[in-house]
């Protein structure tokens, strides 16, 4: 198997995420209303990033929340043995704007259950979609609002975030052959 090539290394996500963060801030003049959602596994770790560094930006804490989204996924039935992560909200997300942040966009169903997934906690006056890679094939008629890379890829590739949180060392992002 050929060996990974990286995509970003700790530099370049910090980076990225520190650009993602301005543009978040830039967008949302109503910084009070903006709570971050972390989807797992990976964008949990980023949302609660970006939370610090917009914290840097606006001088004052940002909600940040957890949703998993295994049960709201379309393709549960291909899945033998889901794994379900906690979902911690521990705020009101009615008449927020709902920043779902995510490691990868690919087909698009991950952020579809997401926003499904997210009605269970209220109704968010705007949802926006905030992810590291953007790597196209989407399914369905999704589009991030902030991206930190787009990396076309094959269907033959995967591409991997590994985090310092996750016992990974150092940060980057990996992409694959799957042959």
């Amino acid at each position: 198997m050929p060996e990974p090539t990286v995509i970003l290394d700790s530099n370049a996500i910090q980076r990225a995420l520190t650009r993602i963060a301005h543009e978040i801030a830039e967008r949302n003049e109503q910084s009070s209303e903006v709570a971050l959602i972390g989807i797992p596994v990976g964008g949990d770790h980023l949302a609660l990033r970006l939370a610090k560094i917009l914290s840097g930006i606006w001088n004052h804490a940002v909600p940040v929340g957890i949703l998993d989204v295994t049960m709201h996924r379309d393709d549960l039935s291909d899945r033998i043995a889901p794994t379900v992560h906690p979902t911690e909200i521990l705020f009101d997300v009615t008449g927020k704007t709902a920043v779902l942040v995510d490691d990868v966009l690919f087909s698009g169903r991950t952020t579809r259950a997401a926003m499904d997934a997210l009605n269970d906690f209220g109704r968010p006056k705007r949802i926006q979609l905030a992810v590291l890679i953007d790597r196209g094939h989407r399914e369905l008629p999704i589009k991030a609002d902030f991206v930190g890379k787009n990396v076309p890829t094959s269907l033959d590739e995967t591409i991997s975030l590994l985090l310092t949180e996750a016992g990974a060392a150092p940060d980057q992002v990996l992409l694959r052959k799957k042959h």
